[in-house]
């Protein structure tokens, strides 16, 4: 809640990825942190961080107590369109006051806040307005994608009096990350093949954590070969605008 100290950590955080990325340029690519509270600092963190290797933007389904819909978040969205970096939405929120009021429900704190935050960013049509950003719904699975797009199917037709057409997420430049333990043969249908990627996030010990994620995918013959070559590579390149 203290912007100087945001700040700080932001800065310092973001210079610190930017220091091991130029050892290694293609190795490593990351997400800047944006000091949301100086609003007027994020351009320079930012440019900072797509020049030194970061392609993405980390954020949470909230931000300070704002919805990724809410006008604050808009300025952060028109940069990120112009410089070519994704929008990162990582499970979480920053919330103080759901952070407490969850307290003792994990699955409430960190993943059903971001499947609520994707179907507001639809219902809202935020991506129209900002066309060139592509987003990404990191850490929270993929098993959700058929229930909130059907429920968004249902609002469409009650409340814009209109049907949903074509991909929802690829015409809204959004991919989820999935999970080995997802079932792809449901959520495909919804998502599309090319709007599925597999997280990098799988480094530390959580309910995400899956060291051999990208071995097994391919390697359970659940889905064809070309498909989790989209997953597994073309996908997230698209995703971060990596070549």
């Amino acid at each position: 809640s203290n912007a100087d100290v945001e700040y700080a950590l932001c800065h310092s955080y973001n210079r610190w990825l930017g220091e091991i990325n130029a050892q290694a340029p293609q190795r490593l690519r990351w997400v800047v942190c944006p000091p949301l509270l100086s609003m007027h600092k994020v351009r320079e963190e930012l440019e900072f961080g797509k020049n030194h290797g970061a392609c993405g933007i980390f954020v949470r389904a909230w931000e300070h107590d704002h919805l990724l819909t809410d006008p604050f978040m808009h300025e952060l969205y028109d940069v990120a369109g112009e410089l070519d970096l994704a929008v990162c939405q990582h499970a979480g929120l920053d919330s103080e006051n759901l952070y407490r009021f969850y307290q003792g429900s994990a699955f409430n704190r960190f993943k059903l806040s971001g499947v609520g935050a994707f179907h507001h960013q639809i219902s809202t049509r935020t991506p129209e307005k900002f066309p060139k950003v592509r987003w990404g719904f990191i850490e929270l699975r993929a098993q959700w994608v058929p229930y909130a797009l059907n429920d968004l199917e249902l609002r469409y037709k009650m409340f814009l009096r209109e049907e949903m057409r074509g991909s929802m997420l690829k015409d809204n430049n959004i991919w989820v990350a999935c999970q080995t333990t997802d079932d792809l043969d449901q959520i495909l249908p919804y998502s599309g093949e090319d709007n599925l990627v597999v997280g990098t996030d799988y480094g530390h010990h959580d309910t995400s954590t899956e060291i051999e994620a990208l071995r097994r995918l391919k390697l359970d013959g659940k889905v064809p070969a070309q498909i989790c070559d989209k997953i597994l590579g073309d996908n997230a390149k698209a995703l971060y605008g990596l070549s």
